[in-house]
């Protein structure tokens, strides 16, 4: 990883335009949208739907080829929802897609392309309407997604349980496991007695962070040169 060879009062800026952009332009497609969130690059996360609400303390993390999405097409309008927990966390290319319900518990992690979805979207036979049934899914709190791991509809996941990359849960899974493969099946049992360290725990003072991650940024960048920034701009390789 380069050093940030940003001023301190031009990173201050970049920060300000980003919490303005989700603000703008996010914050008002959610029914309710907690405090203290971080969505890194948020012109790459898309917000669409009735009945979206996310806990404080989320981080969103966007890019061009991996938009964040979080979605609800309901059977009508104004139905389906989407409720996210505080400190959940969704990498680059994380979607969630609701018919009727998702839920999210508190410190949930997304990794990498992860999927949750409560619907087929089209039938077997007739494609051109979605299944009657409803089939909520609900995940429990610290649950971690792996890459690119998939749950399907009507599935619920016990609180502290892993799902391997590329794992497909088509099934509930119960707390405190790790799931794995393609039907997902248990393959560890994790010991609760053990103990966790969530990012709820890591976000039990959000307000707090904020002051101590501005103040490192105020003491590793306060050094740093405009221009020999923007000469890194513009002539990249000067950053050796």
């Amino acid at each position: 990883m380069r050093k940030d060879t940003r001023p301190y009062w031009l990173k201050k800026a970049y920060l300000s335009f980003r919490r303005w952009y989700t603000d703008y332009f996010l914050r008002p497609e959610c029914e309710y949208f907690g405090p203290h969130e971080t969505v890194m690059k948020p012109w790459y996360v898309n917000i669409s739907g009735p009945n979206i609400r996310i806990g404080h303390s989320f981080t969103a993390i966007g890019e061009p080829m991996h938009r964040v999405e979080i979605g609800v097409w309901g059977r009508e309008e104004g139905a389906g929802r989407v409720e996210i927990g505080d400190c959940v966390l969704m990498s680059p290319g994380s979607r969630i897609s609701a018919s009727d319900e998702v839920t999210i518990g508190d410190g949930t992690m997304f990794a990498n392309g992860a999927y949750v979805t409560d619907s087929d979207w089209h039938g077997i036979y007739d494609r051109t309407r979605r299944d009657e049934r409803v089939t909520p899914v609900h995940i429990g709190r610290n649950v971690w997604l792996g890459d690119h791991a998939t749950v399907l509809k009507g599935v619920t996941i016990g609180d502290n349980s892993v799902v391997a990359a590329r794992a497909v849960v088509t099934r509930d899974v119960p707390a405190n496991v790790v799931m794995a493969g393609n039907p997902a099946k248990v393959v560890k049992e994790l010991d609760p007695e053990h103990g966790f360290t969530t990012r709820m725990d890591y976000f039990a003072d959000p307000a707090g962070m904020e002051r101590f991650f501005d103040e490192v940024d105020r003491q590793v960048l306060g050094g740093n040169s405009f221009w020999r920034w923007a000469w890194g701009v513009v002539y990249p390789r000067s950053k050796r």
